[in-house]
């Protein structure tokens, strides 16, 4: 916050510190979460690797069920996407980070 609100407010006011306190930790949180593309395509050969091995341990069929979970999260997130705005291939990049951006943290 800048110097001009915290005069409008008053230097005093009681939730001032809190309002800081949670500006920080959304910062961090948001700072640990994120993830980008080489990340996505990291977790999308992960998950690529783990579907033949189930393949060929269980069986093509639920490794088709695996495959459907994915891509259902997938179109989840890419309808979520659309309805919030996002158009093109920024919405699909976007659906397709949110569905292996976990490959961030392998």
């Amino acid at each position: 916050m800048d110097d001009d609100s915290e005069k409008a407010r008053g230097a005093d006011s009681a939730d001032l510190p809190y309002t800081r306190d949670i500006c920080d930790e959304r910062r961090t949180v948001r700072a640990a979460l994120r993830t980008d593309l080489p990340a996505a395509h990291l977790g999308m050969v992960v998950t690529a690797v783990a579907l033949i091995v189930v393949g060929s341990f269980a069986g093509l069929r639920w490794s088709l069920i695996v495959a459907a979970g994915f891509a259902a999260w997938f179109l989840i997130a890419l309808g979520a996407i659309s309805i919030g705005g996002g158009r093109g291939w920024g919405a699909v990049r976007r659906a397709y980070i949110v569905t292996f951006g976990w490959g961030n943290w392998i």
